[in-house]
């Protein structure tokens, strides 16, 4: 049975997380050469065994090295991190939350992006969500 993943990641586990997702199945090295201000090579090891531990990553063998990769695809854990940011922000309300970020960045928002937004609200009420 698999771990499910548990919830806190810390900046830098965020960081490892964004370059196993963008690599796919990077070494530890690999990861520590794209961390920003990277810690030593042991420390970045313990920050993937820590993520493994908690249930966001899983390792294997490639020749001499071990490499990493998700255990839950990024899609799934971008949905599970927004419902967690919905309810622990704006009451798990979605209009809310929308509302806020639109306030924010109303005077940055080009045209495109407000039509597409526009298109995402529409073809939400067709489907009745």
């Amino acid at each position: 049975m698999q771990k499910q993943p548990h919830i806190h990641l810390t900046r830098r586990e965020r960081q490892i997380m964004d370059i196993v997702y963008q690599r796919g199945s990077p070494s530890a090295a690999e990861v520590q050469r794209d961390l920003p201000d990277p810690p030593s090579y042991s420390a970045v090891r313990a920050m993937l065994r820590l993520l493994e531990e908690k249930g966001h990553l899983r390792h294997r063998q490639d020749g001499p090295r071990y490499v990493y990769g998700p255990t839950v695809p990024r899609d799934r854990a971008r949905r599970s991190a927004t419902r967690r940011l919905l309810d622990t922000f704006f009451e798990g309300s979605a209009a809310q939350a929308v509302a806020t970020l639109l306030d924010e960045s109303t005077a940055h928002l080009s045209d495109e992006e407000l039509a597409k937004l526009a298109d995402l609200i529409d073809e939400a009420r067709r489907e009745g969500r």
